[in-house]
């Protein structure tokens, strides 16, 4: 008797667990108030340009004033190593998300404080600048630490949808001019 009850009881639990997989969900933009033909933007990495560091931009040094080149007057150095991107495709236009990785290091004329670095990211599809804009990125090295890391981030990179396959977005330090956008 108790084996048919057991064997009645995992065939009704198999069943429910089944007709569980196949339960229509209900809710969504139609029913929230929205439309179908809304459609949320979409994350998209396969059609996102690649990001990466132009030669000679992934670090920058300052100098005490008066001093260039001089080891003993580095008030402090940067560089940058990993990158990453996001994209949303919208109709008429593509926005990425650009991340950089970073470490500042002060030097024997620096210290602990803040101090203010000069970031680019520019993209490119072949020969044509389709995007470039400077910021002047704040990063404090704390007291008692002579280094520091920082993970800087610019979220309204906006490209044309129709940027190229040839499009590459870079991430580096800009020494100027500084009035260019």
């Amino acid at each position: 008797m108790f084996g048919k009850v057991s064997r009645r009881l995992l065939a009704v639990s198999l069943l429910l667990a089944v007709a569980g997989c196949n339960k229509t969900q209900t809710g969504g933009a139609i029913e929230t108030g929205g439309s179908a033909s809304a459609a949320t933007p979409a994350v998209v990495q396969a059609a996102c340009p690649p990001v990466g560091l132009r030669d000679g931009t992934s670090s920058y040094r300052t100098y005490a004033k008066g001093a260039k080149d001089d080891p003993s007057k580095v008030v402090y150095q940067a560089s940058l190593a990993d990158t990453t991107r996001q994209c949303v495709q919208g109709e008429d236009k593509l926005t990425v998300t650009v991340v950089a990785q970073g470490r500042v290091v002060a030097g024997p004329a620096g210290g602990p404080g803040k101090i203010t670095m000069p970031i680019r990211v520019a993209a490119t599809d072949g020969e044509k600048t389709l995007y470039s804009e400077l910021t002047q990125y704040p990063v404090e090295i704390p007291a008692g630490s002579a280094t520091t890391q920082f993970v800087f981030t610019k979220a309204d990179v906006t490209l044309p949808a129709g940027a190229g396959a040839e499009a590459k977005i870079f991430v580096g330090f800009d020494e100027g001019p500084y009035r260019t956008n």
